[in-house]
């Protein structure tokens, strides 16, 4: 599969037809040998492609977005396409109603193949959590592809869409998007609307774009983003084509260089390649400067309480009553409670649920939830003064490379551990970008992490495509 841009421009020369399209996307979705997919949805793509193509012929297109091949993680809902989350408790929830970022792709042209997998309720760093399958690496079936938006990175690299759509609570775009040697990104928190994403995290969740280019995500990034009344999160801030702020260059450039995400056990492929992006900015124009984020040290722990407490409130309401699974055999009301969530939840929600509810409790609320609000006031603190004197934060995505699928099952605090150089933006609100900055000496995607100031998504996109260019 080709970039957006290149399948936007074979359909506006009519080198090709988005029927076409479509139909080499679906046969590829249907062979799906790195399990991306959870769902299929090939009545909804050939009508989308149909219609593309209709308008195409009447010199009415919709803009780079019609007719182009792309997917849902498959916690955004979608009218009459099973969505599940990755869990067995909504293994057959029928949305009747799309998210907000569906219908908008849709009101964009886009033809939307499917969902893809992820780890259960957003909750990993691998895909592994996914109750249904694993999703492979298309860099190297062994491993990994990232998560907890591993199918949504994995279809892409896979060349089965143009992009696709993933969310972010502590890294769930730009691990995966730097474990499969795409450019992933996660918009300021209230860009983009929320609005019937099943929820993990709702101080921290945010949709974005992945994509093989810059400019792709910049393209997605337009489709979806602005003010939504029906996510009382959503922000008023201004829509933009993004693209205009592409070639502006990074010459005047201020680019920080965080001394405490340079963490012991570092790969040293993934610090050269750091490095050397660094080096190819000042080579650019821009100036690079060391810069320290002290409270850095206190984001993994500030985000394993914070999380888990959002996630024991919002699955709540996985019952065993209105919708979701339900224990067939259970007498009582605590029973069907008990047997419900036991035979719905997979391990990993159900630790997070635990640990969160023990947090929220009494007696433990102000020792551990109002805390660790406390901190992450202080980690926000940290990026507010960094950008008084840098326009953008760089550093790697992840620590290390892609890890095999049978490592790390059986010690989550080391799975854990993955997230800590994605963690500080999520918590701090800020829009981060990973993308492809080398390959391991094995054949492994490399990915570097630009982050910027609330709602400047512009300078993020114009550094990152700079850089990608270089």
């Amino acid at each position: 599969m080709k970039t957006i841009v290149e399948i936007g421009a074979g359909l506006a020369e009519k080198k090709t037809s988005a029927v076409e399209v479509a139909t080499a996307a679906l046969a590829s979705a249907k062979e799906d040998t790195f399990s991306a997919f959870l769902a299929i949805d090939e009545a909804g793509a050939m009508a989308a492609a149909k219609a593309s193509d209709e308008r195409r012929a009447r010199g009415a297109a919709l803009g780079p977005l019609d007719g182009v091949p792309v997917a849902l993680k498959d916690n955004i809902l979608t009218e009459g396409v099973v969505t599940t989350a990755g869990s067995k408790m909504l293994a057959d929830f029928t949305p009747p109603y799309d998210a907000t970022v569906t219908a908008r792709l849709k009101a964009a042209g886009a033809v939307i193949i499917g969902k893809t997998n992820l780890d259960e309720f957003g909750m990993g760093s691998s895909t592994v959590n996914s109750a249904f399958k694993p999703t492979k690496n298309p860099f190297d079936p062994s491993r990994t592809p990232g998560g907890s938006s591993g199918g949504s990175a994995a279809a892409v690299a896979a060349g089965i869409v143009g992009g696709a759509l993933g969310t972010d609570t502590g890294g769930s775009i730009r691990q995966p998007a730097s474990f499969t040697g795409l450019v992933g990104l996660k918009p300021t928190y209230g860009r983009v609307s929320r609005a019937g994403v099943i929820a993990y995290a709702s101080s921290l969740d945010q949709v974005g774009p992945m994509a093989h280019t810059v400019e792709d995500a910049a393209l997605l990034l337009e489709a979806i983003e602005g003010f939504d009344a029906n996510d009382s999160t959503s922000s008023d801030a201004k829509k933009t084509v993004w693209r205009d702020a592409l070639r502006s260059g990074v010459k005047g450039l201020r680019i920080g260089l965080p001394r405490e995400y340079f963490v012991d056990g570092m790969d040293a492929e993934v610090d050269s390649s750091v490095r050397a992006a660094a080096k190819r900015l000042e080579a650019l124009g821009a100036s690079v400067v060391d810069i320290s984020l002290p409270h850095t040290k206190y984001a993994l722990a500030t985000y394993y309480v914070i999380a888990p407490c959002e996630a024991s409130s919002n699955l709540g309401r996985y019952d065993g009553v209105r919708y979701g699974h339900r224990a067939a055999d259970a007498k009582a009301l605590k029973e069907l409670y008990e047997k419900s969530r036991s035979e719905g939840f997979g391990p990993e929600v159900k630790r997070r649920i635990m640990l969160g509810t023990f947090a929220l409790s009494s007696g433990y609320y102000d020792a551990y939830y109002r805390k660790a609000q406390q901190v992450r006031t202080l980690i926000t603190r940290d990026f507010e003064q960094a950008f008084q004197s840098v326009d953008i934060v760089l550093s790697a995505t992840s620590p290390v490379l892609p890890w095999r699928l049978d490592e790390k099952l059986d010690d989550p605090l080391a799975m854990y551990l993955m997230d800590v150089l994605t963690l500080p933006c999520s918590l701090a609100g800020l829009p981060g970008l990973s993308m492809p900055s080398g390959v391991s000496a094995s054949g492994l995607p490399i990915g570097v992490q630009l982050l910027g100031r609330r709602f400047d998504e512009a300078t993020l996109l114009r550094t990152a495509f700079a850089l990608e260019k270089h």
